[in-house]
């Protein structure tokens, strides 16, 4: 064979080697893309059945399911033990697990911080925000307070026998408590009363069994208005639908603003191709018309946040929420 012959051979077996690669490389996505959970997905709540977290989580499941978004279901499973503590340290046992997902509160910060937890946030993976719940403070309709004056009035009247009934201990309701009670001098007057879930406080005060509640809105909006009646909203700005509720900083206490986020987090070390599943998934439920809906009736802000922003809110809230509760004498 002479040199020119072998050179066009040499030359025609390259040009074939290379668009065998070419086409190899385009017929394989990478991990990233073809990432997809191939079993069902735990839906970690870390709160009772009932309450704001639990609502929120099957709503979410719902509206997946019904749109056909994920090839395997999510599977919502409460574990509110210790104030958020059992689904944290659950969700840290699950390092590197894709298959794992949790629906996290604000108690991702304060638990972690109060109970000396080998776990924080920076052991997850921010997947997304979803939204932000606002507060009320609540009293039985039965009661006949209109205004938050009456109410302080009433909780001095009752000489440190008065319940403020909330969701676990040292968690969201247990703060905001705390910080009625510091703002108008209450400090000793209120019994802090914990429940397993949100749902089972609103059932309580509608009953008549505590005096008064920090409940979110999609709480109490099922006892309203014949057994329960806001007073006042932890907002900057009044809820548009509450539009009669005034806010604390209306009333001269700006301090009495409080949100709890809705978030998504992953256990840490998940394949980076998961976590952009999930960050997706999350986009369109975000961005849903059912879910677009139901932060507007239930008052909740609805607050799309993934990737790098998120983390640097994360980070921001840690910081916060470790202020407030060096403020209260809670941590050092």
């Amino acid at each position: 064979m002479n040199s020119r012959n072998w050179t066009r051979r040499f030359t025609h077996l390259w040009i074939v080697a290379l668009a065998l690669v070419i086409t190899a490389a385009w017929s394989l996505p990478s991990a990233e893309a073809a990432w997809k959970p191939t079993r069902p997905i735990e839906f970690v709540i870390m709160a009772g059945k009932g309450g704001g977290a639990d609502r929120i989580a099957r709503l979410m499941q719902k509206i997946v399911t019904q749109n056909n978004w994920s090839p395997q279901p999510l599977v919502p499973i409460n574990k509110k033990g210790g104030s958020g503590a059992e689904a944290m340290l659950y969700m840290k046992s699950k390092q590197g697990n894709p298959h794992v997902i949790l629906v996290t509160l604000n108690s991702f910060f304060t638990t972690p911080a109060l109970r000396k937890l080998p776990v924080s946030y920076k052991n997850f993976t921010p997947i997304y925000r979803l939204a932000m719940d606002t507060f009320l403070l609540w009293v039985n309709k039965k009661s006949g307070i209109t205004n938050v004056d009456q109410f302080v009035k009433a909780v001095k009247a009752k000489g440190g026998k008065w319940t403020m009934g909330g969701t676990g201990k040292m968690q969201e309701d247990q703060l905001v408590t705390n910080m009625l009670s510091q703002a108008y001098g209450l400090k000793g007057l209120i019994t802090y009363v914990p429940f397993r879930g949100g749902g089972t406080v609103a059932k309580n005060l509608a009953g008549g069994h505590l005096d008064s509640t920090v409940n979110n809105p999609a709480e109490g909006l099922p006892h309203t208005p014949n057994k329960m009646v806001p007073i006042a909203a932890l907002t900057p700005k009044r809820i548009p639908a509450f539009p009669n509720v005034p806010t604390f900083a209306e009333l001269g206490k700006p301090s009495l603003v409080y949100f709890m986020m809705r978030s998504i987090n992953a256990p840490g070390g998940i394949p980076a191709g998961a976590t952009k599943w999930y960050s997706n998934l999350f986009t369109k439920l975000c961005n849903s018309d059912a879910w677009k809906t139901y932060t507007k009736k239930k008052a909740l802000n609805r607050a799309c946040l993934t990737g790098g922003p998120l983390a640097s809110f994360f980070a921001d809230e840690d910081v916060k929420h470790k202020k407030l509760l060096k403020g209260m004498g809670l941590i050092k």
